[in-house]
């Protein structure tokens, strides 16, 4: 692992998902900036002291010379260091995790995602709820046509913890989120607006095919956007609307999804991430719970515990760690990956959420009247 060290949110999350199921072993790491404190934490993981390194480039360099050299690079830093990090180890063998977004400009995105493809090694981007069982099932429905031709796409992230002007009080993780320079040119669209995008292309399979976009920074002084609306149109006909927001006050990673087409519709809330709403034209809305018998294979691949027990963000995050871990292990053992392994985010997934970012920006810049389209659909 490649940050994520003490206090950092985010890589404690990995490091969950990866021993969930014990697919992936935390076996060396560079996790912090400051070498001391990164030793000290690496301890405190139980991690050998030859196997804790000051920065990614001693670890990639000591670890290409041991028999027993780590098979994958989790990445949980800041946006700005993504692409340097990523491509150092995939061009020198290694597997890669990266978290969203991908990169802070699209022309890495695009090296690293060609990267990707000359080398021949896995990129997984952790857009996490693509990991619950129940998106997965929705995805399975809209593919089988059970909603008709998709009409209308609604999907919102909405945060409050933004709100004020914490960044200006020594929060580190606001901080560096609202530093274009180390964050990117999109605040919200890109930290929490990536993860709304490919929530709804995954589940519809539809593509963008042009936007237009409203950015706003309501917290005075703060250099990026903290909330956005922006309204798609898909190839097919189909519209979409997204928000994201970092200071929406009452809300908590209120993530919903909402597809609506010719012959039914689909409701998901990560409030209550187990149950899925299905309506048809008639109007009887159906009530799908996580862990019934006759989901479709894809859902039941990630499903954890019986029904009663809720599962939820931590859990999803661990289907994804064992979706990658499988994917990898199946291209070694030269054999299709099982249910777990299969529609997992990839390095294209992370490429066009960059690019949506950047159509965004753009646009919004444009005070929105154009309708631009993302590079990478």
């Amino acid at each position: 692992m490649v940050g994520g060290g003490e206090g950092a949110y985010i890589g404690n999350i990995h490091r969950i998902a990866a021993r969930q199921d014990g697919a992936l072993q935390l076996v060396a790491g560079a996790f912090d900036v400051d070498a001391a404190r990164g030793h000290k934490f690496a301890a405190s993981q139980g991690l050998a002291a030859d196997r804790s390194y000051g920065d990614y480039k001693q670890m990639l360099e000591a670890e290409l010379k041991r028999e027993d050299r780590v098979d994958v690079v989790a990445i949980c830093t800041p946006n700005h260091t993504h692409f340097p990090i990523a491509k150092a180890f995939l061009e020198a063998g290694f597997d890669v995790i990266c978290e969203k977004p991908l990169t802070t400009t699209l022309e890495d995105a695009v090296a690293l995602d060609a990267l990707v493809k000359q080398t021949g090694r896995f990129m997984g981007v952790t857009y996490t709820y693509s990991g619950y069982p129940m998106i997965h099932e929705a995805r399975e429905m809209v593919s089988a046509g059970k909603l008709g031709k998709i009409r209308v796409v609604q999907v919102e992230y909405p945060l409050e913890w933004m709100a004020t002007a914490i960044e200006s009080e020594g929060n580190a993780q606001a901080a560096w989120r609202t530093d274009p320079k180390k964050s990117g040119r999109g605040g919200s669209i890109g930290d929490i607006g990536t993860h709304a995008y490919h929530l709804a292309g995954f589940v519809t399979g539809l593509k963008a095919q042009a936007i237009t976009a409203d950015l706003a920074t309501f917290v005075e002084g703060r250099q990026l956007d903290d909330n956005a609306h922006v309204m798609i149109r898909y190839e097919g006909g189909a519209r979409g609307l997204l928000w994201s927001s970092q200071v929406a006050i009452g809300c908590s990673n209120g993530v919903r999804l909402r597809v609506f087409g010719e012959k039914g519709s689909l409701q998901w809330f990560q409030e209550n991430p187990n149950d899925l709403l299905f309506t048809g034209l008639l109007g009887r809305t159906e009530l799908i719970k996580r862990g019934a018998g006759d989901l479709s294979e894809a859902a039941k691949s990630r499903t954890r515990t019986p029904p009663g027990h809720p599962e939820g963000y931590l859990e999803a995050f661990a289907n994804l760690y064992s979706g990658f871990a499988e994917a990898i292990n199946a291209r070694r053992e030269g054999r299709a990956p099982t249910a777990i392994g299969q529609n997992i985010p990839l390095a294209y997934d992370g490429l066009k959420g960059v690019a949506f970012v950047d159509a965004v920006v753009d646009s919004s810049q444009a005070d929105g009247q154009p309708w631009l389209t993302p590079v990478a659909v």
